[in-house]
């Protein structure tokens, strides 16, 4: 909806043989892996499906790389639910163990094995520039919110949803507790790691957590609460779906690896994550505007200020 000037080929990472075609086409020296099936909820409807596209979708992202002369990183995107989840109070390290109740968290927990069986068979840090050329990083970030994400059963979207067309939400688990963080704060830390393995620093071919503070974590209601602060139309009804499928209530991640090793930490606390992301759909629901190129001009200038490493 930007209108910017890039190229596309649309496909399915199920497909192994289209895949290579696109990455012989492109050349790209790094490839950053997102293609997912990332919704819990359509995990317990399209189960296979969900298993088919997470896990031997990543493998053939993996295999197809790795038959080209032209990549040298890839960092690939799995999801904070890769952990087995302990209802714990504390953060998630990336040395927790991973697995999932869920079909989609057992999904990116499988991910991360397969991630984990490519680096020690095919691209080992130790063997990088003897044996190999490429390195690979997987990063796990927490609940990603922000303008322009139209998801099924998510809370954001279906929030906007629903005030666009003058509806209540329902919100169905209110007490349920996330690490809430805009979308530019994950991306700034796959690009800042990115670069890292693309000048050769294969100490950082391992696995990352990007999220925010302990404040951003907040639970469902009164994330609903600050978003209404920005758009008053937003109204809600709580109203639990007895037919819910299985979801954690507690989730946490534990960032001290990036913030330390990377110099990386966010730059927008959760009251302007929360303003930014009301503001984005308010002005697209109500004037067809498009924030997202003033908002990145906003997160850079606010990140060159508080001096984070990367700006």
């Amino acid at each position: 909806i930007l209108n910017l000037d890039f190229e596309t080929i649309s496909g399915d990472v199920r497909d192994i043989k289209k895949l290579q075609r696109g990455i012989e086409a492109f050349q790209p020296d790094i490839v950053f892996h997102m293609a997912a099936q990332s919704l819990v909820r359509k995990s317990y409807q399209n189960p296979v499906e969900t298993f088919e596209t997470n896990v031997i979708g990543t493998a053939n992202v993996f295999e197809a790389c790795r038959k080209t002369d032209h990549v040298r990183t890839i960092v690939n995107i799995t999801s904070d639910k890769c952990y087995e989840n302990q209802e714990w109070i504390w953060g998630y390290r990336e040395s927790d163990p991973v697995g999932g109740h869920d079909p989609y968290s057992a999904s990116k927990g499988c991910a991360e094995l397969v991630t984990t069986s490519y680096r020690k068979s095919f691209f080992p840090p130790e063997e990088y520039q003897k044996s190999h050329q490429i390195l690979v990083a997987s990063v796990r970030a927490g609940n990603v919110i922000g303008g322009g994400d139209w998801g099924e059963d998510r809370l954001v979207p279906d929030i906007m949803r629903a005030t666009s067309q003058n509806e209540r939400v329902q919100i169905r688990n209110p007490k349920a507790t996330r690490p809430w963080q805009h979308v530019l704060e994950p991306l700034s830390g796959y690009l800042l790691l990115g670069q890292q393995l693309l000048e050769g620093k294969k100490e950082f071919s391992e696995a990352w957590n990007f999220g925010p503070t302990d404040e951003g974590h907040r639970n469902v209601l009164l994330v609903v609460r600050e978003l209404q602060k920005h758009w008053s139309s937003i109204d809600y009804e709580i109203e639990a779906d007895v037919k819910n499928p299985h979801e954690a209530n507690l989730l946490k991640l534990d960032c001290s690896k990036a913030y330390a090793k990377l110099k990386w930490k966010p730059v927008w606390e959760s009251s302007t994550t929360f303003a930014k992301t009301a503001q984005w759909y308010r002005m697209y629901y109500e004037s067809g505007h498009v924030l997202s190129e003033e908002q990145l001009t906003e997160y850079i200038t606010d990140a060159k200020h508080n001096q984070i490493s990367w700006a």
